[in-house]
């Protein structure tokens, strides 16, 4: 249990005021663990808000430097952190935000012979790559590992996202199955993306995490919500368990962690 000094108090007097959270649920987030995969477009505004939450121990995993391309949308690096890791320049902001949180940060690539071990220590998993075989490979993992994970994706001005609790709601094998042939939907790289929408979904993200931690609220399970950003639409979309998902399914033939593509989670492209 964290001593609430009156500096903390202060710090996250806001929360602290929500009879949803209280000190009660101020002391959950300080000892709830959140994994971050991919500290781009959605990792950013997710890593900063877990952050300023007061969440007690972060990872994030990246492996890429930061490029002058990523500032547009990726708002926890800088202009003097080009060059940089990511996962490096996020942990300074996050650290100089709040120094009461412990930030892990995991300068590595994601791929299926290091992702179970990578999750294991985390109560909560948030996707923000920007390709499906790692989007895929997330699901699966956690799924495997009845992990909880909020998804993600984001193009041009339109987002989506839902979260994951295995096998009591609907997981992205459920609804997607498979990843989509190679080069068939554009990344973000090659379609492009509007900040603010990365901003939005990944603020999302943060909030899944932190409802999670409190156990109060309503996930965003066995829905998906999406947004059209140039019309500012909003719906809701049902979803369900598949009982013939491939992993989650009642005869699953997915049970090992496999690489859909060499270098599934080269985060160089994160949202």
């Amino acid at each position: 249990m964290i001593e609430l000094t009156d500096e903390r108090l202060e710090r996250y007097s806001r929360n602290i005021l929500l009879k949803e959270v209280g000190i009660e649920g101020q002391e959950k987030l300080f000892n709830g663990k959140v994994l971050v995969i991919g500290t781009g477009g959605l990792g950013s505004p997710a890593a900063l808000y877990l952050s300023a939450a007061g969440v007690g121990r972060i990872g994030i995993a990246d492996s890429d430097n930061v490029e002058l391309s990523n500032l547009q949308r990726q708002i926890i690096h800088f202009t003097s952190d080009i060059g940089r890791p990511k996962v490096e320049s996020a942990k300074e902001k996050m650290t100089s935000l709040n120094p009461d949180i412990e930030v892990k940060t995991h300068h590595l690539f994601v791929n299926s012979s290091n992702i179970a071990e990578l999750i294991s220590d985390y109560d909560f998993v948030i996707d923000g790559t920007d390709n499906f075989p790692a989007k895929f490979l997330i699901n699966d993992a956690c799924v495997l590992a009845r992990k909880p994970f909020s998804h993600a994706g984001i193009l041009r001005f339109d987002g989506q996202t839902m979260t994951i609790k295995p096998y009591e709601s609907a997981c992205v094998r459920c609804i997607f199955n498979k990843p989509p042939p190679r080069d068939m939907v554009p990344t973000c790289s090659q379609a492009g993306i509007i900040g603010g929408v990365a901003g939005l979904f990944g603020t999302l993200q943060a909030l899944e995490a932190i409802k999670f931690l409190l156990g109060n609220g309503q996930l965003l399970t066995n829905r998906m919500l999406v947004c059209n950003a140039l019309d500012t639409s909003f719906r809701e979309v049902k979803v369900k368990r598949n009982p013939n998902c491939p992993i989650c399914g009642k005869e699953p033939t997915i049970t090992e962690l496999h690489d859909e593509e060499a270098q599934v989670c080269d985060l160089k492209n994160a949202e």
